[in-house]
């Protein structure tokens, strides 16, 4: 007979007899809760990308200092995209004898693409959102809408005209938020947003002007992705590609942040999936440890044995991992209905990766816990058939678990989407299991030395724990870390999503005042004391242009990443400091120990560095207004760009840039109701460039809160994956249980004495499984805490008395549950039955 027809027979005989139930109930739950996390997690990593491309008013800019060519925008249009054109520079403004430098933004219909532009009629409505109103469309021909610092230094009103280059405008509106302001710092100054019908009279763009050309792109996420790898090969000198990521650091940093927690819930996953599968192929493995023996004594050869397992075990897989897929689509589907309702943005559909990702993990988790069993399945002697004995221990066991633990492995590093956070979560991982091993057996040596003293259900239980020590330290294990995510997934996970938003405290900076003139230092820190302000510090700046690293000139067009063209192609803004600030951490190198130092010396954000390919001991030279400035890289920092405070990815050591022009620039928080103050601000200090950040920081609050009410629901598919871990862990034993009791029965044991002993010896197990829990949750929240949310950590206590407790009786009831049914029938049915 065909292998592959007796095996699917075999498999048919299997599930009809209950031999595959929790198996396929385990891997079912194993790939449902992949799915159902890979499913949520991609649409809600899709809805943030498109919540935060409102910040940049497109999903996607093209940006160029000269007209962009038409076959970027037929392009997009070939896509199916839509697109807008904005053409920016700085021009005066004025009205009678004031006079305003501003920034001018001649915008076409459609924009801006994504997110809102608010506008309010008198600029008391400016103060408070609800007062304001979502702009229809853009300027109409012959009006513009201005900004408030604009209104404040003309002193001008809705309704009266300024003179913008050759022609006059009325202002319409005042802008109250535009979605793309404050995305980096291009936009400082005042504001004025015209129809780009009526740039062609002011003649304010002449040849040599310094124009910002911008191509605004929006879509379906897979055409703008097409778009923007077919338009990074047409870019010339000049242009660039800019996303949201691109834009801000700190809103690529909220964004990442966001998909490492979202990753870790998919991580979880797989472990408590991991935990359950062992458990449940081992038992699968035990029980048919027999029908290969008799298969043996038939003249079955080993090859024969193998092939028709792993046909059994692949169909299987195909099956139960289909199945899971689309309970995990099911599943994540009534999910997002129901988190519809609390989060304010609608989620996209997923894409069919997740599908893809989860039957591919389903078939590498049975797989790789299955192969090595299977081996020992072909080598069991024909003589089992007369000694039971023979072939249940066999080096294949532990190998099982090896060759599990490298398949999980593999999945870990899928999952992490980085090869080097993989690695790391991985090691950890199997750090843990072999410190909990040994802990468990040493605990269990300890226990031993107290046998005597304790009552006789006690005695019988750590007897029972001690005769399969190796099987109960795999139980303890799979359920401690079944356990540890269900603490971190439910305790610990509600501190530190507590501690994540509060990572922004309230009082954040949300205002930016650059070009700060050193004789305005005074006046301006006078400026916040009468106001009833906090004196904010004030940082000094230079800038320059990177021109020779090693004294090899940088020559942009020899480049081809866009990321360190455009570093390349800007201008730094170096400041100096005599103490490393608090958000800011050496990660190589050295902080300077003094001035004696017979050169200069620099220090880099480690980002940068990495991306303009500089390191440890290279010499960069900066070209500032004209003179050349010259340093060595003596260390590399990391910054913390979440704290919205002044930063610089270049700070040279005290006294090595104060013969170059200089400014200072500052950050500080403002309230909502002092928003009058910025009025007064720009009339006392005209000159200054002000910065708000406030929107940023909005949005970063608000993707934290969404991405944190996903996670607590995404949380709850992980619990239950929890539960079929406990249920393959007595399930795995059950057999041999069923076996001593009907022993213990026949020779005279009462059901209560059973009861006590079988109780006494969950507990101590229970136990071991809640001391494993919680040192593992402890480590694992510190791990979260520090390396991927960035926040302090805080340890709590309760988190190892609830592991113990809910360890010990979780498993104590549990166990008894599972073995109930022995107890019910006469010991003589149990042993015809077993036997």
């Amino acid at each position: 007979m065909n292998l592959f027809r007796l095996s699917f027979r075999m498999l048919r005989r299997d599930w009809r007899a209950g031999e595959l139930r929790i198996l396929v109930l385990a891997l079912m739950i194993a790939v449902s809760s992949i799915t159902t996390v890979g499913f949520f997690a991609d649409r809600v990593q899709l809805a943030l990308s498109r919540e935060s491309n409102r910040l940049l008013g497109a999903d996607l800019l093209v940006i160029g200092d000269r007209p962009l060519s038409a076959h970027y925008a037929d392009k997009a249009e070939q896509l199916g995209l839509k697109t807008a054109t904005l053409t920016r520079f700085s021009s005066m403004a004025s009205k009678e004898e004031n006079n305003l430098l501003a920034e001018i933004r001649a915008v076409s219909a459609g924009y801006p693409l994504r997110g809102e532009l608010r506008l309010a009629h008198t600029a008391s409505e400016i103060i408070t959102e609800e007062r304001t109103y979502v702009a229809q469309g853009i300027p109409s021909p012959g009006t513009v809408w201005i900004d408030e610092k604009l209104m404040a230094g003309l002193d001008i009103t809705p309704g009266e005209t300024l003179e913008l280059g050759a022609t006059c405008m009325t202002v319409a509106a005042l802008v109250a938020r535009e979605p793309d302001y404050s995305v980096g710092f291009i936009n400082m100054g005042a504001r004025l947003l015209m129809n780009a019908d009526d740039l062609v009279a002011t003649h304010l763009i002449q040849p040599g002007s310094r124009v910002t050309y911008q191509l605004l792109v929006a879509g379906e996420e897979k055409q703008v992705a097409e778009f923007r790898s077919w338009a990074q090969k047409e870019l010339v000198p000049g242009q660039r590609i800019e996303g949201i990521r691109d834009a801000r650091p700190e809103i690529r940093s909220a964004l990442e942040r966001a998909e490492k927690f979202l990753s870790l819930t998919a991580l979880a996953s797989v472990v408590v999936a991991a935990a359950a599968m062992a458990l449940a192929v081992r038992r699968f493995t035990q029980r048919h440890l027999d029908g290969c023996a008799i298969m043996r004594c038939l003249g079955a050869s080993q090859s024969t044995i193998l092939h028709l397992y792993l046909y059994h075990f692949v169909i299987l897989g195909l099956v139960a991992s289909g199945l899971g897929c689309l309970l995990g689509f099911v599943a994540q589907e009534f999910l997002s209905h129901w988190l519809a309702g609390l989060v304010e943005t609608s989620l996209p559909l997923p894409s069919g990766l997740p599908a893809v990702h989860g039957l591919l993990s389903g078939m590498v988790l049975l797989l790789g816990f299955s192969l090595p069993p299977l081996l020992n399945l072909r080598r069991v002697p024909a003589l089992r058939v007369l000694r039971r004995d023979f072939g249940i221990t066999n080096l294949h066991g532990l190998a099982g678990y090896a060759f599990g633990l490298l398949a999980l492995s593999i999945l870990f590093i899928w999952e992490a989407g980085e090869l080097r956070m993989g690695i790391l979560v991985m090691l950890g991982f199997m750090a843990a299991i072999a410190i909990f091993a040994l802990l468990g057996w040493v605990l269990i040596k300890l226990l031993m030395l107290v046998r005597q003293q304790a009552a006789s259900a006690w005695r019988y239980g750590l007897a029972n724990i001690r005769r399969r020590t190796i099987a109960s330290l795999v139980q303890s294990i799979a359920l401690g870390l079944g356990l540890m995510a269900m603490l971190v997934l439910t305790l610990i996970q509600s501190d530190l999503l507590r501690d994540w938003r509060t990572s922004l405290p309230p009082n954040t900076p949300n205002r930016f005042l650059i070009n700060i003139q050193p004789d305005q230092l005074q006046p301006l820190a006078e400026f916040f004391v009468q106001h009833g302000m906090q004196q904010p510090d004030f940082y000094p700046m230079v800038r320059g242009r990177l021109m020779t690293i090693n004294d090899q000139p940088v020559r942009i067009d020899d480049y081809t990443e866009a990321r360190k063209k455009q570093l390349l192609n800007r201008e730094f803004n170096l400041s100096w400091a005599d103490k490393l600030q608090s958000d800011n951490e050496i990660v190589a190198g050295r902080w300077w120990q003094g001035a004696d130092s017979p050169e200069n010396e620099l220090s880099l954000e480690e980002e940068v560095a990495g991306i303009i390919g500089v390191k440890l001991g290279d010499r960069l030279t900066f070209d500032i207004a004209g003179s050349p400035f010259s340093a060595t890289i003596t260390s590399l920092r990391k910054v913390d760009w979440d704290t919205f405070r002044v930063n610089f990815f270049v700070i040279a050591r005290p006294g090595e840039l104060d013969a170059y022009p200089i400014n200072y620039v500052t950050s500080f928080y403002l309230p909502p109701s002092q928003v009058g103050v910025m009025h007064e601000l720009v009339k006392s200090f005209p000159h200054l460039l002000v910065v708000d950040v406030a929107t940023v920081i909005e949005q970063v609050q608000k993707m934290i809160v969404q991405v944190s009410r996903a996670i607590e629901f995404v949380f709850l598919f992980t619990l239950l994956a929890g539960f079929i871990v406990l249920y393959a862990a007595i399930s795995a034993t059950q057999d041999e249980r069923i076996y001593e009791a009907a022993i213990f029965r026949t020779l005279g044991a009462k059901r209560r004495q059973l009861v006590r002993a079988w109780a006494a010896e969950f507990a101590i197990l229970g136990g071991l499984v809640g001391i494993f829990a919680s040192a593992g949750a402890s480590v694992l929240a510190y791990v979260i805490a520090k390396y991927v949310l960035n926040v302090p950590y805080t340890f709590n206590a309760w988190i190892w008395l609830v592991g113990i407790l809910v360890g010990m009786i979780g498993v104590t009831i549990a166990g008894l549950l599972g073995t109930r049914s022995t107890l019910t029938h006469p010991p003589l049915w149990t042993l015809r039955k077993v036997g």
